[in-house]
């Protein structure tokens, strides 16, 4: 076998990047990580291109696997294919350099300080608050670094005290860590990281921010996270 045939029976590396290599798909791919369904009509909006602009996008992502679809009457929704795609969109955007413009308006400012705050990835918590429970996690022994992150004993306990059950075993790791592409620093993700999150939703630890995947605390989980982890206030500062 000649290298040029080797190069063929490979995987096509080239086909995915050009997937994610249109500002306008890549945008598409960033806005799903909230973890919900759009219609094509949100993304177009959300994108500043027309609906038959963002339609021809749409079936190229889904015909290239990093989309699925479901059709709900006349609609169709489409969400990123699994938690392993919507880690390689985080990943990436930890990798790509910063775009050179700032916000040029006020709440545009805003909305991008409120995602570097706390934002969900698509199952798991992000941002500055989820960088910061990873870490004090870390510091109270919950999780071991040694060879990769894993949860110790004392960590399976101190879910099992939140009321959080260990996910069953699947083909997704219990585990992983996700480099944060605002603060260039591992969160929580994997199995646990998604049942955390649902935790921090379901027991009123924190809200979204209008249709973003911004989130913000409450006053709830401001106490609850001083009380379980010693995070001092919203800027999410170990009491030490």
């Amino acid at each position: 076998m000649n290298s040029h045939d080797a190069r063929i029976e490979g995987p096509d590396l080239a086909a995915l990047a050009a997937l994610l290599a249109d500002g306008t798909r890549a945008d598409f791919c960033l806005a799903l990580l909230d973890g919900r369904a759009w219609t094509a009509t949100e993304l177009a909006r959300h994108a500043g291109v027309a609906a038959s602009t963002a339609t021809e996008h749409l079936n190229l992502l889904v015909g290239g696997g990093l989309l699925t679809q479901e059709r709900q009457g006349r609609h169709r929704y489409v969400r990123l294919a699994d938690p392993d795609t919507a880690e390689l969109i985080e990943k990436l955007a930890s990798m790509a350099p910063r775009r050179a413009d700032p916000p040029r308006s006020l709440p545009a400012a805003n909305r991008s300080r409120a995602l570097a705050r706390a934002r969900t990835c698509y199952d798991h918590l992000a941002g500055a608050l989820g960088v910061a429970i990873t870490e004090a996690m870390t510091d109270r022994g919950l999780l071991d670094w040694e060879q990769g992150p894993a949860l110790t004993g004392d960590g399976t306990a101190w879910l099992a005290e939140l009321g959080i059950a260990l996910p069953p075993a699947t083909r997704r790791p219990p585990i992983r860590s996700c480099l944060d592409w605002t603060e260039r620093r591992p969160h929580l993700a994997g199995a646990v990281g998604a049942a955390l999150c649902r935790h921090t939703f379901d027991a009123g630890w924190i809200t979204r921010i209008g249709t973003s995947r911004a989130v913000a605390l409450t006053d709830v989980g401001k106490r609850a996270l001083k009380d379980h982890l010693g995070l001092a206030d919203e800027t999410q500062t170990p009491t030490r």
